[in-house]
């Protein structure tokens, strides 16, 4: 890690955006990724104090800058909504890692660094001669991460992947869906995310191995691995009592009430399944006779029995929520029972709570305005993440890393330039 007293100009006006240092402040990461799975990793190290340097080819930048929504901009290219998501809090520079000079610029990066980051498809980084075994050689200390569909090993290391291949190799596709309907994908990029979040723990640990013993290491990531770890007890029904899961809609496999239910103006989830959630709730939102009528409903096990769950559980409760909107049913509910509105996106973004806990943040982007984001779930009360820096323009800090990081004169970057290296 580089000290952060020290840093070249560039660095020093960049951690002069937020007073107060993250918990990664000195800790440099080279940034190869494009798209979700990857860029996302890189971000949240960012928000979390690192100097991130988003490296994109001159001649072919990250495609997610023209993914929608695309705030328009007199004279100028539209900003990406999705990128910027993905991409605060970064420097930005050109790099095409074909060309035979590149190799002198990453090295410098790798020199200076304390990770690197890429997702390409195994074995890319290698054929273009920047592979981890050749930059560990330049930096011993060097974190290699490396997030792929489906890692570095195996018969499928070579295979493309997107999102859905790792939800529907991982798994989760074949449990998702209506009861008795085809399997659904999950409604969000929930492979590229998991593998997104794991290759952050997989880099901390290794900067922690760092600290303790000076000795770098390779951070193997899969897409189809992470979703295979969020499958729940599917893994264990299958190998404990050979069961498969099927699509079960919105119920759980064996816990109930823990399910939608409808209610006036829309839906809520409702959870209570335990024998003192259960009492609460047939006092709060039906009567006590509702408890008293029916004291063989009193025992979890048999509420979870399923024909007992369909034939007198489930109609109780639809007779209880019918006639009350969400509003009305989360005021009863309150402290005392788990049941909360299914909320649309618009909904989530004016919801107090997360107005409470800064989940939507603001940054200004000239001459485009104001756009909202999600802002950070890791709340820390010393070095509270960074979450209103912007993404960076194409190569828009290209010159301050060459010259200021990495010592090049003014020529050999206008050399750099003419040979379209970067």
């Amino acid at each position: 890690m580089i000290d952060a007293t020290a840093h070249s100009p560039v660095l020093d006006a960049w951690e002069e955006v937020d007073a107060a240092h993250g918990s990664l402040a000195g800790v440099v990461v080279v940034d190869v990724t494009r798209v979700v799975a990857g860029p996302y990793c890189s971000m949240i190290l960012a928000d979390l104090g690192a100097t991130v340097i988003k490296v994109e080819n001159p001649d072919d930048p990250d495609y997610t800058r023209t993914f929608p929504p695309l705030l328009p901009r007199e004279g100028a290219e539209p900003l990406s909504g999705f990128f910027a998501q993905y991409n605060r809090n970064k420097l930005g520079m050109t790099l095409n890692l074909k060309s035979p000079d590149s190799a002198d610029v990453l090295d410098r990066l790798v020199a200076r660094a304390d990770v690197l980051v890429e997702n390409f498809r195994p074995g890319t980084m290698d054929r273009l001669g920047h592979g981890y075994e050749r930059l560990r050689q330049v930096n011993p200390r060097l974190v290699y991460a490396a997030l792929s569909g489906y890692g570095q090993s195996g018969p499928y290391r070579s295979r493309p992947a997107y999102d859905n291949s790792a939800q529907a190799t991982g798994g989760l596709w074949s449990m998702n869906g209506p009861a008795g309907g085809p399997p659904t994908r999950v409604g969000t990029i929930i492979g590229d995310l998991a593998a997104s979040l794991y290759g952050v723990i997989g880099v901390l640990a290794a900067l922690r191995h760092v600290e303790r013993t000076g000795e770098g290491q390779f951070v193997d990531v899969s897409q189809q691995d992470s979703v295979l770890t969020l499958t729940e007890n599917a893994v264990v029904s299958y190998t404990a009592e050979s069961k498969v899961p099927e699509p079960l809609g919105n119920a759980h496999p064996f816990v109930r009430p823990y399910e939608l239910f409808p209610c006036r103006d829309g839906y809520v989830f409702f959870g209570g399944y335990t024998d003192k959630f259960w009492r609460i709730s047939c006092e709060t939102f039906g009567s006590a006779a509702d408890w008293d009528a029916h004291p063989d409903l009193h025992t979890m096990a048999t509420r979870f029995d399923g024909d007992v769950y369909r034939e007198q559980v489930r109609p109780m409760i639809e007779r209880w929520f019918a006639h009350r909107t969400k509003a009305e049913l989360e005021a009863l509910a309150g402290d005392l029972v788990p049941l909360s509105a299914v909320k649309d996106i618009g909904e989530v973004v004016e919801d107090p709570q997360i107005a409470a806990r800064d989940m939507i943040v603001e940054a200004q982007y000239p001459g485009h305005g104001a756009l909202r984001t999600f802002g950070s779930p890791i709340k820390l009360d010393r070095t509270p993440p960074r979450t209103g820096g912007l993404a960076p323009e194409t190569g828009q800090h290209t010159t301050d890393v060459l010259r200021d990081l990495l010592g090049f004169t003014a020529d050999e970057v206008d050399a750099l330039r003419s040979g379209g290296t970067v």
